[in-house]
């Protein structure tokens, strides 16, 4: 793939015209606030510097259209994109490596952030503009109804969990409400991107780093299994998940939640324009996820700035990258009530609580930087987020299912998977 692109280095034996336009692709959906907030932070990149970009957002079939584009010795300059997709496009040759020297301001950048744009090989390929992290969201008035505080570990979560589930907290006399929302499809892995903050607070993971970008199975271990059956309790034996749990993705879970049906949902800060709308900020609250049987770590996820090979125009890349970390294009990027693109600020210098003084971004923000857990920079991530999810699911679905064996299985699974991806340890 890099051979379609450049001889060579990624990028260096293209002709070079600083004056080029450049041409960027955004994952959205066409017509939206992502793409309108790409725009936004574009045309202020623009009047900035003087370099041209063009915005394209694709949202369906982007990989195959990139792939088209690369067969054609001809992709797009920039690429705005999840952090996760970084392992898959930098092993298929798409990607020029990013000399942080370059990037005005990379200093800035928090090591968290920073760190996830990196290759197994300890080399930089991403810029990350945007992070996030998920946090507990809480049913605040069916809470305080209950006479009852946040959770501050897993046994009051569940407790909390226990009460919205059997104590009437809506108050409409009927058995109707659930104490946690959970989309745990197999639909793009739902299951376990959302059950990965759990398996990481209990000490498990889907695949251990064994060092020298090497990596082995380990869903069953001990500390993996014990995280598993705790999640699972909640559904099978609790029962305080929501019904149809096991076919539902996150739309709708997330009307779940907002329908007075769940009384708790771990997710994302990107939810709450919506619920302050339709349940009211006086509803609901925040609050970080409580520690777990190891550690509060959550997952971590957010948007990078990938330069893409064989581009004509190295410097411009290099300088929309370096502008969308400054504290003003983090700034131009967080603006809007809904077409913002950086959800939680990368850049160090860059104070969330005087862009949005609602303290709820704050809380974000501190989960992100004190637990925020992004999965590893694998060749390919999805394989494993779905062979995950796939045994996840089962074991929800059926109740009645070996545990302990069907980790052993996805484990065996996870293996042949990683030596697929020449990154498993010998």
């Amino acid at each position: 793939m890099l051979t379609a692109c450049s001889s060579g280095t990624a990028g260096t034996n293209v002709e070079q015209d600083a004056k080029a336009t450049l041409e960027l692709w955004t994952r959205t959906t066409p017509g939206g606030p992502g793409e309108q907030g790409t725009l936004r932070l574009a045309a202020a990149f623009e009047k900035a510097t003087g370099y041209k970009v063009k915005v394209t957002a694709i949202f369906d079939d982007f990989e195959t259209k990139m792939q088209q584009r690369a067969a054609q010795k001809d992709l797009p300059d920039i690429v705005m994109n999840d952090v996760a997709q970084l392992g898959t496009m930098q092993s298929q040759g798409l990607l020029r490596e990013i000399d942080l020297t370059k990037l005005a301001g990379a200093e800035n950048v928090s090591e968290r952030a920073l760190a996830s744009g990196k290759g197994v090989d300890g080399k930089q390929y991403g810029v990350p503009y945007s992070a996030q992290a998920t946090a507990l969201l809480i049913r605040k008035d069916w809470r305080e109804k209950l006479g009852l505080k946040p959770p501050q570990s897993w046994a009051d979560l569940a407790a909390l969990a226990k009460a919205f589930t059997e104590k009437d907290p809506d108050g409409n006399g009927q058995n109707d409400t659930y104490g946690l929302a959970a989309p745990l499809s197999t639909k793009r892995g739902y299951a376990s991107w959302y059950f990965s903050n759990f398996l990481w607070a209990g000490g498990g993971d889907f695949v251990a780093d064994a060092g020298g970008g090497r990596f082995k199975p380990a869903m069953s271990t001990p500390e993996s299994i014990a995280a598993t059956q705790w999640f699972r309790d909640l559904a099978c034996k609790d029962k305080v998940i929501q019904p149809g749990a096991v076919t539902m993705d996150t739309p709708p879970t997330n009307e779940t939640f907002e329908s007075g049906k769940t009384g708790m949902y771990v997710v994302g800060p990107y939810l709450m324009p919506r619920y302050d709308k339709s349940l009211g900020k006086d509803k609901y609250e925040v609050v970080p996820m409580p520690q777990g049987a190891k550690n509060a770590d959550v997952l971590a996820e957010g948007g990078a700035i990938y330069l893409m090979a064989g581009s004509p125009n190295n410097a411009g890349q290099d300088a929309f990258a370096s502008y969308a970390i400054s504290a003003e294009g983090q700034k131009v990027g967080m603006e809007g009530d809904t077409a913002y693109i950086v959800q939680l600020p990368v850049n160090k210098t860059v104070d969330i609580g005087q862009v949005r003084p609602d303290p709820r971004w704050k809380t974000y923000a501190d989960v992100y930087q004190s637990s925020g857990h992004y999965p590893p920079s694998i060749p390919n991530w999805t394989p494993v987020r779905q062979a995950a999810a796939d045994t996840v699911n089962a074991l929800v679905a059926d109740c009645g299912l070996d545990l302990k064996g069907e980790l052993q299985k996805l484990d065996a699974k996870l293996a042949g998977i990683l030596a697929e991806q020449g990154v498993a340890a010998s």
